[in-house]
């Protein structure tokens, strides 16, 4: 498959956007972050100190990037007239150098990630504009067109091959006698393997932040949320964590699940089945038109019921598109209803100190028929057994 999207794809984005310019009585609006570019144009780059920046009024769209990039981003064909700066800092900032070519007027709105450093350039290089913040791209990021949804597809697809790919390492080393691998070698060969796969099967690959990886931990180590992968290896009896995910054309999915080293113990068991209850009655309750915060208290309520609430260290999930963590967070305090075409994460968590972590995560698609898997790796604790 190609993981680049069509002219037209990025056209009905920046219609999508305008509409919103239009509903908030805005006549232009400023993004600079890494992912709002990459939605709005298809450029997909690392700005590190040089600014890169998407200026779009009603009817145009401009991109200021610098000369090192100017190059890369017609490479990949991105949907903007570009403004080209020489160098950072150069001789005149890069954003007077776009402003007072472009003199906007009226009201012009910038983004609620821009730093207020930023935001006193503009009111200095464009006093005619009246300057507001407003998450106009943010907002139509919520609901992915089909296009985008084909790649998330595709990326669960691969995640959930990752997860397979981890247990065929370790199913491998108990039939040679080998021995087990460290969470650091499970974690460079599962990442090894969705960078692989998309090279073999796609073609245009997108190389955004990030193509392929996740988090490893086993025992102890997994009863920290986002604990990195250390040189530990697995052992008979360890509770372990496969928390992956890749990107297909800059869209991300994540696939994570929680496997048991042998035969599990008793608590093993309780753990692993209020987990997987809880994720199962919290993705059943991600249906549109519910509060994001209302489904997230489903789910937790399954562990708090329980008995369990004190493991609880974290929200349900959150949203996912061009990066793997954005709006809507399936959290107390946001109350976004459910909409068709969200994509998000259900993660419900348990994390007992001193023992191990348990944590199911699927990539779900919110549709008008309910709740779509994307990621569809078994979740029973028989399959998630290796003996």
């Amino acid at each position: 498959m190609r993981q680049t999207l069509s002219r037209a794809v990025y056209e009905k984005i920046q219609s999508r956007v305008r509409d919103g310019m239009r509903k908030a009585g805005v006549d232009a609006l400023i993004v600079e972050g890494d992912f709002d570019v990459a939605y709005l144009t298809g450029f997909f780059h690392s700005a590190n100190e040089r600014p890169c920046a998407v200026y779009m009024t009603l009817d145009e769209t401009y991109m200021l990037v610098p000369a090192l990039e100017a190059d890369n981003a017609a490479r990949q064909k991105a949907l903007a007239t570009f403004v080209v700066y020489d160098e950072f800092p150069g001789v005149e900032d890069a954003f007077s150098i776009l402003l007072r070519r472009l003199a906007p007027r009226g009201t012009c709105a910038y983004s609620p990630e821009t730093p207020a450093g930023r935001v006193a350039k503009f009111k200095s290089y464009a006093p005619a504009a009246e300057w507001i913040m407003a998450d106009i791209v943010g907002d139509a990021r919520l609901i992915k067109l089909p296009e985008e949804i084909a790649l998330h597809r595709e990326a669960a697809r691969i995640s959930d091959l990752m997860v397979l790919s981890g247990i065929e390492l370790i199913r491998e080393a108990l039939a040679k006698g080998s021995p087990l691998p460290s969470e650091s070698e499970l974690a460079t060969h599962v990442k090894a393997v969705g960078v692989r796969t998309m090279f073999a099967e796609h073609a245009d690959i997108v190389i955004g932040k990030s193509m392929s990886g996740g988090l490893v931990y086993t025992g102890e180590n997994s009863s920290y949320p986002h604990g990195l992968p250390s040189g530990q290896r697995l052992a008979h009896g360890d509770t372990f964590i496969l928390s992956l995910g890749c990107a297909v054309g800059g869209r991300f999915a994540e696939s994570e699940r929680t496997f048991v080293l042998g035969e599990p113990s008793a608590q093993q068991r309780d753990y692993y089945d209020v987990a997987m209850r809880s994720q199962q009655i919290g993705s059943d309750a991600l249906t549109v038109g519910t509060p994001c915060e209302a489904a997230n208290r489903i789910c937790l309520d399954v562990i708090r019921d329980a008995g369990m609430g004190k493991f609880i260290r974290h929200r349900q999930g959150h949203g996912i598109g061009v990066w793997l963590h954005e709006a809507p967070w399936i959290s107390d305090g946001d109350s976004t209803p459910l909409a068709a075409g969200m994509v998000v994460s259900s993660e419900p968590g348990i994390y007992v100190p001193g023992h191990a972590g348990y944590r199911i995560s699927d990539t779900i698609l919110i549709t008008d028929a309910g709740p779509e898997r994307l990621t569809t790796y078994p979740r029973d604790l028989a399959s998630c057994t290796i003996l």
